[in-house]
């Protein structure tokens, strides 16, 4: 199968890498990005070690393959869909594997106003952890799986997602898996940026009465849009993170003094709560203070 990873970043650059050990993939990322690849090939190192020789571009041009895996910050998205809808078919797919809440109707929109063919658009979950180490190196951190939102073609997406590593599992119910990320990011991303910390450092139960006051904010706003949870997450959050050494998407971001997808995770909490009239303030002090830090980072 033809496919383009488009905004590989370390986890477009990851399921870029394995992908390609046995379809024709594409990578397009940031140029300093590509051109690494070109020379170097693509180098994932950590919990496994392989180089990739496969073409990467800075900007997609001419009809898109089959596969398209949006991987893109979800500050991105718009931006990136606008850029691929007069390049899709009504038989491409487009995969958005991003964090937050909302980036496939996003790209659904913008292929709705912008592409003369409409193609498929489907939500992915990856529970892959990986780092970007520099242009062309990727740092593996945390192997998992992928979930696929259902469709007519996603078992056939799965598949190749199952045959190169990547564990594709069609699930029926996308939305709630979503937003059980989405809490687990809105709880992971801030807090263990304005620690300075590992993801693992999350399970610290000194931190547990914040914890708590960000999940349950999250839960009223779930339960709101219809999804329901019986799940312990401060227990769950030791449980699966405690063992990461991992770090987490937004402490990179900022560590590389870019923008964070903060308005995608907590933002997105409180700006949905707001919908239902419910009140959100633990989630907002938390946005309030990474855009305090974004600030800071960028005068430096």
């Amino acid at each position: 199968m033809k496919i383009a990873v488009v905004g590989a970043g370390a986890i477009g650059s990851l399921y870029a890498a394995k992908l390609s050990a046995r379809h024709d993939v594409t990578v397009v990322g940031r140029a300093a990005h590509a051109a690494a690849i070109l020379t170097s090939g693509l180098r994932i190192v950590g919990l496994e070690e392989m180089t990739c020789r496969i073409p990467a571009v800075s900007e997609w041009h001419g009809r898109t393959p089959p596969l398209v895996l949006l991987t893109t910050k979800a500050n991105d998205t718009a931006d990136a869909a606008a850029r691929l809808a007069p390049y899709v078919g009504a038989d491409t797919t487009i995969v958005c594997v991003q964090n937050g809440l909302g980036s496939e109707e996003i790209v659904r929109q913008a292929m709705t106003e912008l592409a003369t063919d409409q193609p498929l658009v489907l939500r992915a979950i990856t529970q892959f952890g990986a780092i970007f180490d520099r242009p062309g190196v990727i740092d593996l951190k945390v192997a998992g799986h992928t979930l696929l939102e259902a469709s007519p073609r996603s078992a056939e997406i799965a598949a190749v997602f199952t045959e190169c590593g990547l564990d594709g599992r069609v699930c029926e119910r996308i939305e709630v898996e979503v937003w059980r990320k989405l809490i687990f990011n809105c709880v992971i991303n801030p807090i263990t940026s304005i620690i300075g910390s590992e993801v693992g450092a999350i399970a610290d139960a000194r931190l547990d009465p914040l914890k708590r006051l960000v999940i349950d904010e999250c839960l009223q706003v779930a339960r709101a849009c219809g999804v329901e949870f019986d799940v312990d997450f401060v227990a769950a959050l030791a449980t699966v993170f405690g063992p990461s050494r991992n770090i987490a998407s937004m402490r990179q971001d900022l560590m590389k003094g870019r923008r964070t997808e903060i308005d995608f995770m907590n933002g997105a909490i409180v700006t949905t709560g707001r919908r239902f009239r419910i009140e959100c303030p633990v989630n907002a002090a938390l946005v309030a203070i990474i855009k305090a830090m974004e600030a800071r980072q960028a005068v430096r």
